[in-house]
C-alpha cells in the first residue's frame, strides 16, 4: 500500500524540452467538463525551471543554509519512530537537492557580500523549508517535481506523487507489447492518471507509429498537471486528457480499447489516518482511499474493463505496493503477486 513516500531524486541531467516557450508553461488549464462554471487551474512550474530573477548576498544564503541544516538535524529519528518518515540524514540530502534547484550557480559568488542568483527569494526559502520539516510537506511538492523512470514530472498538491513501484506497470506493458505487436496500435487508456506518469510512459512504449492514449481523472488539478507534463514531453498529439470519473469520459470507446492501465486508490479507509504524515496530510485522499476494504475502485475497474476492451485487449492495474492484476479480454493471466 502507499503507506510511505520514498525519495528518488537526482540532479536534472536530462536535456531541456523545447516544445513551446517557457511562458506557456504557466498558463491556466480550463476544464471543458460540463459544470456551472469553468474550472481553471494553473499548474505549478517546477522550481528548477523557474527563471533566476531573484538574488541575495552569499552571506545571507549561508545563514539560511545553516538554519535549514540545524532544523533538519533537530529532527533526529523522531519522524522515523512516529510514522516511518524521513530522518535527519534524509532531510539533509533533500536540503542539498533543494539548493541545487533554487540557486542558479553558487560557485560564481566567492565573497560574502556578492550577490547569488536564485529562482525564489530568500524569504521563500525559509518558508518552503519550514513547510518541509515542520508541516511535513512532501519534498516533491516543495520543489514541484518528481523524477520517475526517465521523466521529470510536475507535481503539486491535489496530485498523487508517482511511486517507484508503479513503474512495474510500464515494464509489464512493454513486455506484453513486445510479445504482441498488435497491441502497439489502437487506443489505450490510463484511468486516474494523476500526474500523467503512466500515460506518458506507455505512449513512449507504443512508439511514434503506435497508438494513442486517453488519460482520465476526476480531479481538475490532476488533469491540468497531466496536461502540463504531456505538453513538456511533446505528446499532446498522442495523449488525450479527459476530466471525469474512471470510465465516464470513455463512453465513446466502449468495446474499442486496445489496452487499459490504472493505479487506483486501494488503501482501506480506516488505514488512512495511520499513513506517513507526508502522505496522509498532503496527498489527495481521492487518490488513496479505496473504501472500507480498499476494493471500491478495483471492483469498478474490473467490471468496466470487460465492457471497454476489444477482444484480445489488455488490462493491468496496481492492487498493492507490490501486486498487480493483469487481464486479457477473452482470457486472464496474472503477475506473480496477483490475487487468484
Amino acid at each position: 500500500m502507499k503507506l510511505t513516500l520514498g525519495i528518488v531524486y537526482r540532479p536534472h541531467s536530462f536535456p531541456k524540452l523545447n516544445c513551446f516557450s517557457f511562458g506557456s508553461l504557466g498558463r491556466p488549464f480550463c476544464s471543458s467538463a460540463p459544470s456551472s462554471s469553468p474550472t481553471c487551474v494553473k499548474p505549478q512550474v517546477p522550481l528548477y525551471l523557474r527563471p533566476p530573477i531573484y538574488s541575495t548576498k552569499l552571506c545571507d544564503l549561508k545563514k539560511w543554509h545553516d538554519w535549514a541544516k540545524g532544523l533538519s538535524f533537530s529532527i533526529g529519528s523522531t519522524f522515523v519512530q512516529s510514522d516511518n518518515g524521513p530522518d535527519s540524514s534524509m532531510l539533509c540530502r533533500e536540503l542539498k537537492w533543494f539548493m541545487e534547484d533554487a540557486v542558479e550557480d553558487r560557485s560564481l559568488a566567492t565573497e560574502d557580500d556578492e550577490e547569488v542568483s536564485m529562482r525564489v527569494d530568500i524569504e521563500e526559502l525559509y518558508s518552503l523549508w519550514k513547510q518541509r520539516v515542520q508541516e511535513r510537506r512532501p519534498f516533491q511538492y516543495v520543489v514541484g517535481c518528481e523524477h520517475w523512470r526517465d521523466l521529470i514530472l510536475s507535481v503539486q498538491e491535489g496530485v498523487l506523487i508517482p511511486r517507484p513501484e508503479t513503474q512495474l506497470l510500464v515494464d509489464i506493458v512493454s513486455d506484453v507489447v513486445s510479445e504482441n505487436e498488435d497491441l502497439r496500435s489502437g487506443v489505450w487508456a490510463d484511468l486516474g492518471t494523476g500526474s500523467g506518469a503512466l500515460a506518458i510512459s506507455i505512449c513512449r512504449v507504443l512508439g511514434k507509429e503506435g497508438g494513442r492514449v486517453i488519460a482520465t481523472d476526476l480531479s481538475p488539478v490532476a488533469v491540468a498537471v497531466a496536461t502540463y507534463n504531456v505538453q513538456r514531453y511533446c505528446l499532446q498529439d498522442k495523449i488525450d486528457l479527459r476530466e471525469g470519473s474512471w470510465f465516464e469520459p470513455l463512453k465513446d470507446m466502449e468495446g474499442k480499447l486496445t489496452g487499459l492501465v490504472s493505479n487506483p486508490p486501494y488503501i482501506p479507509s480506516e488505514d488512512i489516518s495511520g499513513l506517513q504524515a507526508e502522505v496522509g496530510r498532503h496527498e489527495p485522499r481521492l487518490a488513496l482511499d479505496g473504501g472500507i476494504e480498499g476494493m471500491n475502485a478495483l471492483l469498478h475497474l474490473c467490471d468496466g474493463a470487460a465492457l471497454m476492451l476489444k477482444p484480445g485487449g489488455f488490462f493491468a492495474f496496481e492492487v498493492s505496493e507490490h501486486s498487480y492484476f493483469v487481464f486479457v479480454a477473452g482470457g486472464r493471466r496474472c503477475s506473480s503477486n496477483c490475487p487468484s
